[in-house]
């Protein structure tokens, strides 16, 4: 955690910022190991401090050793002190997190403060974010404890699959599954869309009945020790018909060519391309609607963004999805995602479940 702290504080000068006032729970704990639900990190080249009320003060002092923990009151007193104490005058704040309300009671604060003249609050956009885009080793482990929960899930279930089951029956098993094989929750509801509604790229499950030959998108996800994972799959029960033949097989060959084609410094939107412009050059451009794929990690979707106009550029140690797709409507739909980590030389994929 004292590498993430001194990556952001080193960000702090160009930004012109004393300080920063982490507010959201992904960044929270990142930064500082907390996993509770409430509480705020204040963080000075000198000084970091984890403020939190009574009901966490001793699990923050037991997941936060490097922080130095305040228990809050009712009020913003916790907020006037520290930046008194520290004499910033420049505070930057999660603009993309905050609420306007929230903002507004501690500018309300800040100024009601005597000695507080000429401190203001500053609009910061993902510096945190940013950070979390470039995976360490410990978070690469847990990334992967959950991508094998999901993957063994994805193994196990699908050859289990009949016609006759229901979609939410086919995503109970999933959740099950993934919990017996290591998740602490799922990441996300998860999608099983069979048939036509498989044309709407984030269905979710519901009684339809699942009828043999007819695609299946099953997209799902585990979360373990925080961490997510992200995997689609798309099956048929009996024998796949020749359009099913015809759409996997560009969908798969978009994916793949991402796959073994991405290298650092290309943008999200040039990574985007390698598989866009097969599914176009096939005829189906129209009808992949989303983008590539996104970074995984704290949250389902993060920093990088891969997808047309992203325009950040991919590096060494970035993860994130490739998760091509074609959806027809009144037919059904083929995706399939994988998690990758990009080395120096190119992409490794973490998911290994069947395609």
């Amino acid at each position: 955690m004292k590498e993430r702290v001194t990556r952001l504080v080193a960000h702090l000068p160009e930004k012109e910022l004393d300080a920063i006032l982490i507010s959201s729970p992904n960044n929270r704990r990142y930064l500082s190991g907390f996993t509770g639900s409430a509480g705020y990190l204040f963080i000075t080249p000198q000084r970091q401090v984890l403020f939190t009320d009574s009901r966490y003060t001793e699990q923050a002092g037991n997941e936060s050793p490097q922080f130095e923990v305040i228990r809050t009151e009712p009020g913003l007193g916790w907020l006037t002190d520290a930046l008194k104490d520290t004499g910033v005058r420049r505070v930057g704040f999660e603009s993309d997190v905050m609420t306007v309300a929230s903002y507004n009671r501690l500018l309300d604060a800040i100024k009601e403060e005597e000695g507080l003249g000429g401190t203001s609050l500053i609009a910061t956009f993902g510096i945190t974010d940013e950070l979390r885009a470039f995976k360490d080793q410990d978070e690469l482990a847990q990334l992967q404890k959950a991508i094998d929960a999901s993957d063994r899930a994805m193994e196990t279930v699908c050859p289990a699959i009949q016609a006759g089951m229901t979609e939410r029956e086919v995503a109970w098993r999933m959740e099950a599954a993934m919990r017996e094989f290591g998740a602490d929750n799922i990441s996300f509801g998860t999608i099983v869309a069979a048939g036509p509604n498989g044309a709407m790229a984030h269905h979710r499950a519901d009684d339809t009945v699942i009828r043999a030959g007819e695609p299946i998108v099953i997209d799902m996800g585990a979360r373990v020790n925080g961490y997510c994972s992200d995997i689609t799959r798309t099956v048929v029960v009996g024998e796949p018909d020749e359009m099913f033949h015809k759409i996997y097989n560009i969908v798969l060959g978009a994916q793949l060519a991402a796959i073994n084609t991405v290298r650092p410094g290309l943008t999200g939107e040039e990574c985007d391309a390698l598989s866009r412009d097969i599914i176009a050059d096939a005829g189906y451009g129209d009808n992949f609607g989303h983008s590539l794929g996104h970074g995984v990690g704290l949250a389902v979707h993060e920093s990088p963004r891969v997808g047309p106009r992203a325009e950040n550029v991919l590096r060494p140690n970035m993860v994130f999805t490739i998760e091509p797709g074609i959806y027809l409507s009144g037919w059904g739909g083929v995706r399939i995602e994988d998690i990758v980590i990009l080395g120096e030389d190119g992409a490794t994929a973490l998911s290994k479940a069947g395609k």
